[in-house]
């Protein structure tokens, strides 16, 4: 019979987690249509479930002197709901495109990083925003950039007795995130293919800096580094032209049901010059 966990404080959590292997479970939108699939297709095991959704504290967007904290239980409505900067604008506008509304109620930005899909729609935004990801363990806690954190193919770095706690956005004045996503429909689709970036002008318009990253495009999100240097102190009015084809060279996109590779490269573009173009 599978063992269900509802830990009430942390220390109890991560003993769990450091003594069985559990699925861990927060908003649940991931991992039961998971666990239905398995059945549907005959497989009737499943892992003990460590619920963390009552633990204390991880709910809340807190302000810091930093940045931004947001707890690992900070569903998608939450997020929309919040009062943010123009710096977490695109990662509020993929919030409203995840799923539908009992979606967004019950999911979490946390969990759509460590599911580490590549349509993972926060995942660019995170790598546009330098997020850090908190883990903690009984062995303590540490801190990792979400780049560094994303290993691969719905891999990450998260140790088997480590659980994730909250993400970090550092501050980055006078900066505006931006988000555009390709997909069958408007709303409650995968994404064929999406941009995020994180755009900084000075005073007279040009830009002082940019990070760029797409998503769907390759087994992880990946940032520019090669456009968002083209992009320095390119005025904002003309950024929208920079982005050529040779800039997503570093991309490895597929043929699957939704898109094909050659198709995927192409909107991949499109979708960056629009988010270039885009000034609110």
């Amino acid at each position: 019979m599978t063992a269900y966990h509802r830990p009430t404080c942390l220390q109890e959590a991560l003993a769990i987690r450091a003594g069985a292997d559990v699925a861990v479970l927060a908003g649940g939108t991931d991992i039961f249509a998971a666990r239905t699939a398995r059945a549907a297709w005959g497989d009737p095991t499943h892992r003990d479930v460590l619920d963390i959704s009552a633990l204390p504290g991880l709910r809340v967007i807190e302000e810091t002197e930093e940045g931004w904290r947001i707890g690992c239980l900070v569903t998608w409505s939450a997020l929309i709901a919040a009062r943010l900067p123009p710096l977490l604008d695109g990662l509020k506008a993929a919030a409203r495109e995840v799923g539908g509304r009992q979606v967004q109620n019950r999911g979490t930005l946390v969990g759509n990083l460590v599911t580490a899909s590549p349509a993972g729609d926060g995942i660019p935004n995170l790598l546009a925003l330098e997020a850090l990801v908190e883990l903690a363990s009984p062995r303590g806690t540490r801190w990792l950039p979400v780049a560094d954190f994303l290993t691969g193919y719905r891999t990450t770095a998260l140790a088997a007795d480590e659980l994730v706690l909250a993400l970090h956005v550092p501050r980055l004045d006078g900066a505006q995130g931006h988000f555009r996503k390709l997909g069958a429909r408007h709303y409650m689709v995968i994404s064929i293919a999406m941009a995020a970036g994180v755009i900084a002008t000075d005073g007279a318009g040009r830009i002082t800096g940019a990070r760029l990253a797409l998503g769907a495009c390759s087994a992880v999100a990946q940032r520019l580094p090669g456009l968002e240097a083209a992009l320095r102190g390119v005025p904002r009015a003309e950024a929208a032209r920079i982005p050529q084809p040779h800039h997503l060279e570093s991309l490895t996109p597929i043929d699957d049901i939704r898109a094909s590779a050659a198709y995927r490269r192409d909107a991949a573009l499109v979708l960056l010059r629009d988010l270039l173009e885009a000034r609110g």
